[in-house]
């Protein structure tokens, strides 16, 4: 273990003042008043996603995926891609990332990845690989190998590191299988979400050693201020507000002292929102949203945790503060 006084002068020079951020909002599934999913909401959020500035990533987390079922999360992908193509729309530009998600599927692992890739692929997205149980406990070996095959071919893939806060598939790995996955060429990037500023640290200064190219998305929603650092990010957080979040993002390339008070604001909104449990942070978007008329209703998919009946109150001070209504 470091003298914590030598990582906190690591990181305090690893600052990266007026770099460009990439960042990818992870989009809400809302929902109507009777349950049903309002998909005309979703495609209209997903498009002023992009016109923002952000790059939509659908079936994740944020999205649900692991209560849909196979058909619903090929859906999403049919609803996403209309929702992004448009007459003035080339389909090269059709750009979103989507969760490969097989936890709830039979059959051997590399070949469901790559069927739900193909999908995603064939939809114009790019695929993240979710973790799944079945990896958990073995070798790093092995992990890495079933990764390799996974991604064999692909131009793109993106890869998961969930705490297991988030969802029981999710792990994060020994540094012997991040250094592997660093090897494999077709993967791109990986979204950690340990919520550990000290560990991503080293998952960049790691990258920074090996593969300079390869993209680090935080998904620490309790630390989004990680951007300073070397990360871009992939946060269900950025769906609640993606034109602050561009924003933000462009202050900090500029140099623009306003960063500082609307990093801030944010970050007070992800404190709320993604309070234990922290499932529940999805209906906390869902409340924001219908708050400043994004979406039809504060409805959270029926199996997921809900907030208390109190939880609007403080997330309309969260949009004020954020210059909302």
């Amino acid at each position: 273990m470091k003298n914590p006084e030598i990582r906190v002068a690591e990181a305090i020079a690893r600052l990266r003042p007026r770099r460009k951020v990439y960042g990818i909002a992870a989009a809400l599934l809302p929902f109507a008043p009777d349950d049903s999913i309002a998909v005309e909401a979703f495609q209209k959020h997903l498009r002023a996603t992009r016109e923002a500035g952000l790059t939509n990533a659908v079936n994740m987390d944020t999205g649900y995926v692991d209560y849909l079922t196979e058909d619903e999360r090929l859906q999403v992908l049919r609803w996403t891609r209309e929702a992004l193509v448009t007459e003035d729309t080339a389909d090269a530009d059709v750009t979103f990332i989507a969760g490969a998600y097989i936890e709830d599927l039979d059959g051997e692992v590399v070949s469901l990845y790559r069927r739900q890739m193909d999908q995603i692929i064939a939809h114009g997205g790019t695929p993240i690989i979710f973790q799944t149980a079945r990896l958990h406990g073995q070798r790093y070996q092995e992990k890495i190998a079933v990764y390799r095959e996974a991604c064999r071919g692909y131009r793109e893939v993106l890869a998961f590191e969930l705490n297991p806060v988030f969802a029981p598939s999710g792990e994060i790995f020994d540094d012997e299988t991040v250094r592997g996955l660093l090897e494999i060429p077709e993967l791109k990037g990986l979204k950690h979400s340990s919520l550990d500023r000290l560990k991503e640290l080293e998952r960049l200064g790691l990258r920074d050693a090996l593969r300079p190219d390869f993209r680090i998305y935080t998904g620490n929603d309790l630390g989004i201020n990680m951007i300073e650092y070397g990360s871009d990010y992939l946060l269900g957080l950025a769906t609640f507000a993606p034109d602050k979040f561009a924003e933000r993002d462009h202050l900090w390339e500029t140099g623009d002292a306003a960063y500082y008070a609307l990093s801030d604001a944010l970050q007070h909104l992800g404190n709320v929102a993604f309070r234990a449990p922290v499932p529940a942070y999805k209906h906390s978007a869902a409340i924001f949203l219908e708050l400043i008329g994004k979406i039809p209703s504060d409805r959270a998919h029926p199996r997921n945790p809900t907030r208390p009946s109190w939880e609007a109150a403080i997330l309309r001070d969260c949009a004020t503060r954020l210059g909302y209504g």
